[in-house]
């Protein structure tokens, strides 16, 4: 059998890695052995640090939130949960962009966080739709998921387990 040299692809593959190598500092640049191994490692890191920075940057967004909300006479956890409870769904990346540039809105934030006036909202809008169900004439063109509900908001016991033609004459 005849004798095949590997040379070129060698070659080839030793600059291929050389290049990818370029920049780094000493030998890791200019050693094959030495540049395969960092960019073993460099790979590695990178894989690692993809997912750390998204750990990184919340953490930042907590802090710049957390200084802002001191300067308003509140703790971050008070607001962030007084804004779970008003209902406000904004993520710490934009409320960390609010406290840096828009420091106004930021306190209005604040205000919301505190008072909880959007949850005051939210009970204004169930009350109409409960005055709009009351007002409805026909209840029959209701789902039953619907009529449910309404049977729950009127304390109707036993609810869950009724039929539509049940909840109907219960609602009545």
């Amino acid at each position: 059998m005849t004798r095949v040299k590997s040379g070129v692809q060698t070659k080839r593959r030793h600059k291929k890695v050389l290049k990818e190598a370029s920049g780094y500092f000493g030998s890791k640049h200019r050693l094959y052995k030495s540049a395969k191994e960092q960019l073993m490692h460099s790979k590695v890191y990178a894989y690692r640090d993809r997912r750390q920075k998204k750990r990184e940057f919340r953490k930042l967004w907590i802090t710049r939130i957390n200084a802002a909300c001191r300067e308003n006479d509140i703790s971050y956890s008070k607001f962030i949960n007084g804004l779970t409870k008003a209902g406000v769904e904004v993520n710490r990346k934009m409320l960390s962009e609010l406290a840096i540039n828009d420091m106004d809105a930021f306190k209005e934030l604040v205000k919301v966080a505190k008072s909880g006036k959007v949850a005051e909202v939210k009970e204004e809008i169930k009350d109409t739709k409960k005055e709009q169900v009351n007002d409805a004439k026909d209840l029959s063109s209701m789902t039953v998921a619907e009529l449910k509900s309404l049977a729950k908001d009127k304390g109707i016991e036993g609810y869950t387990n009724m039929k539509k033609a049940d909840l109907l004459e219960a609602l009545k």
